[in-house]
């Protein structure tokens, strides 16, 4: 009797480890903010893809080597959706800039772990910010190690052009033309005010003209 091959069972990456995407409005918030800024800034560009809370595997055959960064940009892989981010599938390259969004609930040994991680696997940028103190940590990679950067007030991003400033909110993020990271609810405000000018402008624009044909002068003639 001649024995048939044992199938091998087929590998599973799953998409979710089960864990929560935030702990709290605060580092939700913040997650958001930082993903969806990124996001705009790169939206022209179709070689760089930006996500946030997706599991990353590094090594083909090892599901249990995953980390999922809060927010993770990469350039050279093409825009689109995904339930992981399979390195083997996405022509080897790791993730170039992670940002983790502290909790109350992260541990030291969790954050020197992920930290541990983003070092073995090559990470170049790696950020840690901290939503209650508005303080904000980062790593470059140097010599193909991850190096703390010493002073990051001022500093620019050289995958993101990113520029971090300290103010008295915190470490704040602005874009490479120079604005500032922005929640969804500030853009909102920030759109309903110029709006607002732009109609008192109009009104301001109607009364003069009705005030010069009231005078006989045809405001539409040069």
């Amino acid at each position: 009797m001649i024995e048939q091959p044992t199938a091998v069972p087929a590998i599973v990456y799953p998409d979710s480890d089960g864990m929560p995407m935030a702990d709290n409005t605060k580092q939700f918030r913040a997650i958001v903010t930082i993903q969806g800024n990124l996001d705009a800034i790169f939206r022209e560009r179709d070689d760089v893809f930006v996500a946030g809370d997706l599991l990353w595997y590094p090594v083909e055959g090892r599901p249990d080597i995953r980390q999922a960064p809060d927010v993770l940009v990469v350039f050279g892989r093409p825009k689109g959706d995904r339930g992981s981010y399979r390195q083997w599938e996405e022509n080897g390259i790791a993730l170039q800039v992670v940002f983790e969004v502290l909790s109350s609930g992260n541990t030291l040994t969790e954050l020197a772990a992920k930290q541990e991680f983003y070092d073995i696997y090559g990470v170049e940028e790696y950020y840690l910010y901290d939503p209650e103190q508005g303080d904000m940590g980062g790593w470059q990679r140097i010599d193909g190690r991850l190096r703390v950067i010493k002073e990051l007030d001022g500093w620019v991003s050289p995958r993101l052009g990113v520029t971090f400033k300290r103010t008295d909110r915190g470490m704040q993020l602005y874009w490479p033309d120079g604005r500032p990271f922005l929640s969804f609810v500030e853009l909102q405000a920030q759109a309903e005010q110029e709006r607002q000018r732009a109609e008192q402008e109009r009104q301001r624009a109607e009364r003069l003209a009705a005030r010069l044909r009231a005078l006989g002068v045809d405001p539409e003639s040069e």
